[in-house]
């Protein structure tokens, strides 16, 4: 990951069609534009996927947080949660890693983000997931590669009842999150001391779902076009849906609700 990188300036390099009796987001009939990555987003499902999503993240932290990376090298209990989703991005050209993201929810057990921060009533009381452990390879491609995961991150939201996005970021990734529209969870913006993210400080921040489209369209955002007016066969999520979703609701679920988000690499 290039933390430093804005988002604005990530341009795909892809092969783009236009597409105009698909629908996207806006509604059925609308014009949307087919795009094509040099890569593929998928699920994590067999031990061979998981090893490669491993390796590809832990060497992403080595980059930025050698010490605490050593601690990556293997796979995390996490990692084998029956509410788990693991989104690994693969070259087309040979096969090889470029990327990984975690997806957790709340329904057997709390959020790892919850060991060390009580989140607000409002937030606490819906259907939370936590998307944890972003790494990509480095240069462009990974650039290319981040903004897949984060669009199929958002999608699983959509594709899953999720309302509320939640992030976690450190300096200077949180300045990302900013460029997203994320906004603060708590007035003061003060870091949280994260322990499932070896014990460094992170904001807290959070973007509702629903209305995310409409608040990308109004600030005239670098890549609406990207996250909702391009469709990528690319990113195949399956429609996968955690086998926890399928038997009941959260622990304090009120309403549908919550991703918790963290883009450590």
């Amino acid at each position: 990951m290039a933390p430093t990188t804005p988002l604005s300036f990530m341009q795909l390099s892809s092969t783009r069609r236009p597409a105009p009796v698909l629908a996207d987001r806006a509604g059925v009939g609308a014009p949307v534009t087919i795009e094509l990555l040099p890569f593929t987003v998928r699920p994590v499902r067999t031990q061979a996927d998981l090893r490669k999503a491993v390796a590809v993240r832990q060497a992403a932290y080595a980059r930025h947080l050698p010490e605490f990376a050593r601690s990556l090298e293997q796979p995390e209990a996490a990692d084998h949660d029956g509410d788990t989703v693991i989104l690994l991005a693969e070259s087309k050209e040979d096969g090889s890693a470029l990327g990984s993201v975690r997806i957790q929810t709340n329904f057997r057990q709390a959020l790892h983000v919850e060991e060390s921060v009580d989140l607000p009533l409002w937030l606490a009381s819906q259907r939370l997931a936590e998307v944890t452990r972003l790494g990509i390879v480095e240069g462009r491609i990974g650039r290319q590669v981040k903004l897949a995961l984060i669009k199929a991150c958002f999608e699983h939201c959509e594709h899953n009842g999720v309302d509320t996005a939640v992030v976690s970021g450190r300096a200077p990734i949180d300045r990302q999150y900013e460029q997203l529209l994320f906004t603060d969870v708590f007035a003061s913006r003060d870091p949280v001391i994260l322990r499932h993210v070896g014990n460094m400080p992170h904001r807290i921040m959070y973007f509702d779902i629903a209305s995310g489209q409409e608040r990308w369209e109004a600030a005239r955002h670098p890549l609406l076009d990207f996250f909702c007016h391009t469709r990528h066969p690319d990113i195949d999520l399956g429609r996968h849906v955690p086998a926890a979703w399928k038997h009941g609701l959260p622990r304090s679920q009120q309403a549908a609700g919550a991703v918790v988000v963290g883009l450590a690499a």
